[in-house]
């Protein structure tokens, strides 16, 4: 028996015997008091939203290695809050050394390396958070989900929404018929809320504490400029998802978890226009589901830079800044807000109804109690985070298309089983990206 196999084993057997036992809010992971008993983590990326990713790791465990590409990060990390943790800036580098020494990591990088960095921790068996969008493109979605099941180990994408009471009650109703059945979806964002839609910035000499090869990791060489890092790489193809990857996987996540919005079959896009380089400044993208069983054919409609539904379809609420609206035959449901975090208002004739969903021990804590040998988290890769995200990312296929300003773009016709847009072999690249040499999932 390897040693990892054995330690997993171990893990899940002080959990079923009381050691880190769930209750009613949050585990008591870190109430062991033997080091053994105690989960090791390894946190890729360590700066924005690593930092809350990392420390939530400390609090349920031991962080025994910290990575990032940028020196000063790294240094903030290591001496404010893992003094014992080793410090790497190539997590590659990291797992070779350090490989027996990890039972489970966080990767909190930039969108582009999600895939890479996560398909290693998970091939050495390793349990492993990703935030989100779980991934920059449809195919390394699908690897990573597939990759989750084959290894069986622990996953949960970073959409802390998923854990929220009202977000899941809210999409029980729905699933009970609070608006009968569904005919549209709109769901709609602040974002972006960073520059995109014109040229790159002019090139500029590597700052000291970043390396800027190992930034780039997988993606295509470009000269370092301010601009990418540490924030506004969202905004380039190469990089980031744009509004819809950094916000869908929050507001899409109610209905996506109410309806099963899975497995579009065409998407089509109007936009601001853009050059292929940086996404545009604003987006309508349409997206068309098939009937599955549960329910009827339905769109959803998402809306970013500033675009929000007519409305006209409020009833005479007013719009808010971000949220999703729910359009049945018998009535609307409105949740403003990204998470359902505000409620629900029904609109139209919905009717509310009492149901029962599972409460969530709390986000970070489900993944937790899928290492030490629990159920798996609700956003696991396999079973819901990479479905949600090949679901988002076939937006981007649209926005692709959609290059000249005011005009919808061609209408994707896709093959979700194929990961193939059968009408546009032009937007192959965004499906599934080249990698740099060195880099592979």
């Amino acid at each position: 028996m390897s040693y990892l196999t054995d330690r997993r084993r171990f893990l899940k057997s002080t959990a079923l015997t009381g050691v880190g036992v769930f209750v009613a809010g949050k585990a008591a992971a870190e109430d062991s008091k033997s080091p053994n008993e105690r989960i090791r983590f390894a946190c890729i990326g360590v700066g924005g939203k690593g930092g809350s990713d990392s420390r939530d790791a400390g609090s349920h465990g031991d962080v025994v290695a910290i990575c990032d590409v940028d020196d000063n990060t790294l240094e903030k990390a290591g001496s404010r809050f893992f003094k014992n943790a080793k410090r790497y800036n190539d997590y590659r580098k990291m797992f070779d050394e350090m490989g027996g020494d990890i039972d489970a990591v966080t990767v909190s990088t930039p969108d582009h390396m999600h895939a890479p960095v996560s398909a290693m921790a998970m091939r050495m068996g390793k349990s492993c958070f990703t935030q989100k969008p779980l991934t920059r493109t449809i195919w390394e979605a699908r690897q990573l989900g597939e990759i989750a099941k084959e290894m069986n180990v622990a996953t949960q994408m970073g959409n802390q929404g998923t854990a929220s009471n009202s977000l899941r009650k809210t999409s029980q109703l729905l699933r009970a018929g609070a608006v009968g059945n569904v005919k549209e979806v709109h769901v709609w964002t602040n974002r972006p809320i960073w520059p995109q839609g014109g040229p790159r910035p002019a090139e500029a000499p590597v700052p000291e504490n970043v390396h800027w090869d190992l930034w780039l990791g997988c993606a295509p060489e470009r000269p370092y400029a301010p601009g990418y890092h540490p924030f506004a790489w969202r905004g380039w193809w190469d990089f980031g998802s744009g509004a819809l990857g950094d916000m869908a996987c929050h507001t899409v996540n109610m209905p996506f978890m109410a309806f099963d919005l899975r497995d579009p079959t065409g998407v089509q896009a109007t936009t601001s226009g853009h050059n292929h380089d940086s996404y545009p400044k604003w987006s309508i993208i349409t997206y068309d589901f098939p009937a599955n069983g549960e329910r009827e054919a339905c769109q959803m409609v998402w809306y970013d830079g500033g675009k929000k539904p007519s409305p006209d379809l409020f009833e005479g609420e007013p719009v808010s800044e971000t949220g999703v609206l729910v359009i049945g035959d018998k009535g609307k449901l409105f949740a403003p807000g990204d998470y359902c975090e505000k409620g629900y208002k029904l609109l139209a004739g919905a009717t509310d109804e009492s149901v029962e969903f599972e409460a969530s021990p709390g986000h970070f804590e489900e993944y937790v109690r899928a290492i030490k040998g629990g159920q798996q988290a609700r956003s696991n890769f396999g079973d819901y985070a990479a479905p949600l995200t090949e679901t988002i990312l076939l937006g981007n296929l649209a926005v692709w298309a959609a290059d000249q300003p005011d005009s919808p773009g061609k209408k994707i016709e896709w093959d979700a089983q194929a990961l193939e847009a059968t009408n546009a072999p032009e937007v192959a690249s965004v499906i599934k990206p080249e990698y740099r040499e060195g880099y592979k999932l």
